[in-house]
């Protein structure tokens, strides 16, 4: 029962039964309109014939007072040695009846009496129509008989008339009729189990990618996202789901592998800070002696997490701008002024480290919508990163310039340059450039300035790339489309963006 159950409610059981519906109604639909094309047909073969006999009646049949005679009487006019004239009188007289305008039976054949002699009435109707009459009636064995009935007039008196009907048998039409009805109806009957068993082959074979596609759901978990339904290439519906379901789940990769990086990115570097903020505890627990050591190991610690509330700020950021949580807020903007005005910011910082800051511009106005926070945080970051790691006596240079609709900013150092293994992983996550045996510092920053210069950029529709060969300097290449969407504003993120254009 539960097994029956789950096939009834089955789509292939839904699919098969409402083929086999519309099949059955399409055959029973073509099967009535044949039946009934072919009886209009025999209806219309009966008429002929019918017609065809009035012709022979009104060339061969007189009603005539011969002399000496009283009373009119009818006579058939036809050479009895002509076969074919004898023929079509005999085919007439088969079923024919004659009768004057009081009733009176003048002439006919036997088997009209068994369907009923016209009524008085009925004859003064005919005899006064402008047209023959057609009618149907059934003798006593239930055959049904098409009659036809007009008028003659005399032959010597031509408004005298006289009542004539002349019938065909319907039994061979409605013998071919119902010859007709049961061979369909047992066609139908053969036509139509052989349809739903051929429906639910079908139909089994039209869901087999569906049911590829709930099977490759069970199997996917954590472990192997990387399953994919390959396309049939037939470009129906199913290839649009399964297309769909393997964009779905490109989609649950990336953000798997975002909140598994996020979980491998916090507890790497929260790790050790958390270690030290222990060790000064324990050490200060155990040896300090005065309020000043208590204090200094309170100090420090307080330092350490400082640094701790910065590492998991700038990571809540970076993944809510990455998951898409962070909405850029974008207006008409003139880079070569916001570039302009970032470097003012850092000129101070750059004179303190002994480092020469410049800015070019080869554009003229670059004006596009842009999100004013994010470039300026993007800016930022690079400089920041140009101008501590550029020596004493170096030199950064930011330009801009436009090539048709898209504008490139280069920001350019002559400091200690990033040897090629790195540059690959520079815009990931945490990723820090260390000579040999050194170790991470909070001088060198956490790792996610360029992270963020990565989507910032590509938020934007833009592209970020990086030129650099160990001691001779590095150059960050920016390019950005000058033409976009409108601006999209919301009210409810403006506190976030703020956040976001602090240095990491």
């Amino acid at each position: 029962m539960p097994g029956r159950k789950n096939i009834t409610r089955g789509l292939r059981f839904t699919l098969t039964a409402v083929y086999t519906v519309v099949f059955t109604l399409l055959l029973v639909g073509v099967a009535l309109f044949f039946r009934q094309s072919l009886a209009n047909s025999l209806d219309a073969q009966s008429r002929e014939d019918l017609e065809q006999n009035w012709a022979v009646v009104k060339g061969y049949l007189r009603i005539v007072n011969d002399p000496g005679q009283t009373n009119y009487h009818p006579k058939w006019f036809n050479d009895p040695n002509d076969s074919d004239e004898s023929g079509a009188v005999a085919g007439v007289q088969k079923c024919y009846v004659i009768a004057d305008a009081a009733g009176t039976v003048m002439d006919g054949s036997s088997n009209y009496e068994e369907l009923g002699l016209n009524k008085l009435s009925e004859i003064r109707s005919v005899l006064q129509a402008t047209g023959a009459v057609l009618n149907t009636r059934t003798d006593s064995d239930g055959v049904p008989y098409l009659i036809r009935a007009s008028y003659v007039t005399g032959e010597d008196d031509k408004s005298r008339k006289f009542y004539v009907a002349i019938g065909t048998s319907l039994a061979n039409n409605r013998k071919l009729l119902n010859g007709f009805t049961l061979r369909g109806v047992l066609l139908l009957l053969l036509i139509i189990p052989t349809g739903c068993i051929m429906g639910w082959i079908f139909a089994g074979r039209a869901l087999t990618p569906v049911l590829e596609v709930a099977r490759t759901a069970e199997r996917i978990s954590g472990s192997n996202l990387s399953l994919r339904i390959p396309v049939r290439g037939a470009g129906d519906e199913i290839d649009r789901l399964i297309e769909t379901f393997n964009q779905m789940i490109d989609r649950i990769e990336i953000n798997f592998n975002q909140v598994r990086q996020f979980s491998t990115d916090v507890s790497h570097e929260l790790r050790t800070p958390i270690t030290v903020v222990r060790g000064q505890l324990e050490v200060a627990l155990f040896t300090a002696k005065t309020v000043e050591q208590y204090r200094d190991a309170i100090v420090d610690s307080l330092s350490d997490i400082e640094r701790l509330s910065q590492i998991v700020r700038a990571l809540l950021l970076l993944s809510q701008a990455e998951t898409g949580q962070v909405i850029l807020q974008k207006q008409q903007l003139d880079l070569v002024e916001v570039a302009d005005g970032v470097v003012d910011q850092f000129q101070i910082p750059a004179e303190g480290a002994d480092v020469t800051l410049e800015f070019i511009n080869h554009a003229g106005r670059c004006t596009g919508e842009f999100d004013r926070v994010q470039i300026e945080r993007m800016l930022s970051n690079l400089l920041s990163n140009a101008v501590k790691f550029t020596p004493a006596g170096g030199q950064v240079r930011v330009s801009i310039d436009r090539r048709d609709d898209v504008a490139e900013i280069r920001v350019e150092d002559t400091g200690e340059g990033i040897p090629a293994e790195h540059l690959p992983h520079i815009f990931d996550r945490f990723y820090r450039v260390r000579g040999a045996g050194e170790q991470a510092s909070p001088e060198k920053g956490l790792g996610l300035g360029l992270s963020f210069v990565a989507w910032i950029v590509k938020a934007h529709g833009g592209t970020v790339d990086v030129q650099s060969e160990a001691g001779k300097g590095t150059t960050f290449i920016v390019k950005v489309p000058l033409s976009g969407p409108d601006a999209v504003s919301q009210a409810d993120s403006s506190s976030t963006q703020n956040e976001l254009v602090k240095p990491a």
